[in-house]
């Protein structure tokens, strides 16, 4: 074990990090179910019921924890409560880490109270998905890693590689936290890469990840191409550049000071057995600007520079006052505008800030507008939607509103599973996005039949493209020759 290494982690301050826990706790259900569903979440719900070792845009855990979920009564609400337990995880995964930086009562609940109001970590809990599993397997990762250096046994080691083995099975983000941890005891600890421990635990973890590598590989990297794609319609590492660092100002909140001076204590002799969390976070920084990735992808290393920020407010601030302030402030500002807390209305004129809100509601309304015009189209006939989103919404509630039609999709994961059934695409009922004249490449007849519209003059993602229900007849072809146009990965 590296000599400079604590060799014991400060006991944890269980009565005010519990109650930080509680507050989360009944602040997030008492809104959990207040609209319904998101898009996202029928997704990650029909890929678990197709299961694989993996998916263009996810690997296999969030769908199969998903599918579970859904197999139980309550409608979404026990994704839900997924979602919640995963942020619960991160703010307790916090407080530890600012214990095992060191610090005592004030620096774990400032710590742990800054993930629970940070609004990038309060806006991912809204719904269940990988970004919130993602969030809680990085906290659980440098928590993990932190301890095993501390104790430097294998069996330390070995629960970190199971732990990032995990979180690989769930999103390929945290290879670059890996990444980034590697540096950093190339940087300052060598010693300890002298030891099996942090390569047995890599080798673990590589292991967890390898029926998902498999996977990408006998897929033509169907993920790897994904991950292109969304770089493409983020500006890629231009576009990065703006959005990343803007995440780690407006993702703090009022508390971008709390994580600064977490850098400033890591970069400090106190922190130096720890700096390896700060060429961590440095790493994703780095990495994901320049791979163009989405702005959300390094935010949670925000969770490390919090822990650290709390332990340098324990050690230097004295002054009590700003931090229940700040905590507030931020506290507020994460709730407004990333959980329905509001009318709807304001909700409403709050989609150019967040529009993840408004995106769970209306979905049974769109299930039933699609299906008043399926109703009076011949058994059998398709419906063709433009998104995944649009697909699970008709699986999901489209049977309890009486369509009996098939649906499929191109989208994402859709594509793989197949055109639907049939070899005649002769009459079509197409759901979304499409636009007539991208739907005339493959229908000779196109006829829009009406707008999607939501309830409450509620302005989604269909409606703010201007989705519409289209019926197309006269195919320039059969299935097998219209599927390769038709199929998308964004």
């Amino acid at each position: 074990m590296t000599g400079d290494l604590p060799r014991a982690r400060t006991p944890i301050a269980w009565r005010p990090v519990l109650i930080v826990l509680a507050v989360t706790a009944a602040i997030h259900g008492a809104v959990a179910t207040r609209f319904g569903w998101h898009r996202d979440e029928f997704y990650y719900v029909v890929c678990g019921q197709h299961l694989a070792w993996g998916y263009p845009d996810q690997p296999p855990l969030t769908p199969l924890l998903a599918r579970f979920a859904a197999d139980l009564p309550g409608g979404v609400l026990p994704l839900r409560i997924l979602a919640i337990a995963a942020e619960l995880g991160c703010i307790l995964l916090t407080a530890v880490l600012a214990a095992e930086f060191g610090g005592r009562a004030r620096a774990q609940t400032i710590a742990a109270a800054a993930t629970a109001v940070g609004p990038i970590f309060v806006a991912a809990s809204l719904l269940f998905g990988t970004t919130v599993m993602d969030q809680l397997f990085w906290a659980a990762t440098l928590v993990t890693v932190t301890r095993a250096m501390r104790l430097g046994t294998t069996r330390a080691w070995l629960l970190a590689g199971l732990v990032a083995g995990l979180g690989l099975e769930n999103k390929d983000t945290i290879g670059v936290l890996l990444l980034g941890i590697l540096i950093g005891l190339i940087v300052f600890h060598r010693p300890m890469l002298r030891t099996p421990g942090p390569w047995l635990a890599g080798g673990l973890a590589l292991v967890i990840l390898a029926p998902n590598l498999i996977w990408n590989a006998t897929h033509d990297w169907a993920q790897l191409r994904m991950a292109a794609s969304l770089s493409a319609k983020q500006g890629g590492p231009l576009g990065a550049l703006v959005a990343i660092p803007l995440v780690f100002v407006t993702g703090a909140g009022a508390l971008i000071v709390l994580w600064i001076l977490g850098v400033r204590w890591l970069s400090s002799a106190d922190g130096r057995p720890h700096r390896w969390v700060l060429v961590a976070g440095v790493t994703a920084l780095v990495v994901f600007i320049a791979t163009g990735g989405k702005e959300y992808y390094p935010a949670p290393a925000l969770i490390g520079l919090f822990a650290a920020g709390g332990v340098w407010v324990q050690k230097r601030g004295s002054n009590r006052r700003p931090w229940p302030i700040l905590i507030g402030v931020t506290a507020v500002l994460a709730l407004v505008v990333g959980l329905p807390v509001l009318p709807l209305s304001a909700e409403n004129a709050l989609r150019s800030v967040d529009p993840e809100p408004v995106e769970t509601f209306g979905w049974s309304a769109f299930a039933g507008q699609v299906t008043a015009v399926a109703s009076t189209l011949p058994l059998g006939t398709t419906v063709f939607t433009s998104n995944y989103g649009e697909a699970g919404a008709l699986t999901h509630y489209g049977p309890g509103d009486g369509l009996k039609q098939p649906v499929a999709s191109g989208h994402n994961a859709y594509l793989l599973w197949g055109p639907p059934p049939g070899t005649t695409p002769d009459t079509v009922l197409c759901v979304g996005e499409f636009g007539p004249d991208y739907l005339r490449k493959f229908w000779s007849s196109v006829r829009e039949i009406a707008p999607i519209t939501m309830p409450d003059g509620v302005i989604n993602q269909e409606v703010a493209k201007h989705a519409a229900i289209y019926l197309c007849q006269r195919p320039r072809g059969d299935w097998t020759t219209l599927w390769p146009g038709l199929r998308h990965l964004d």
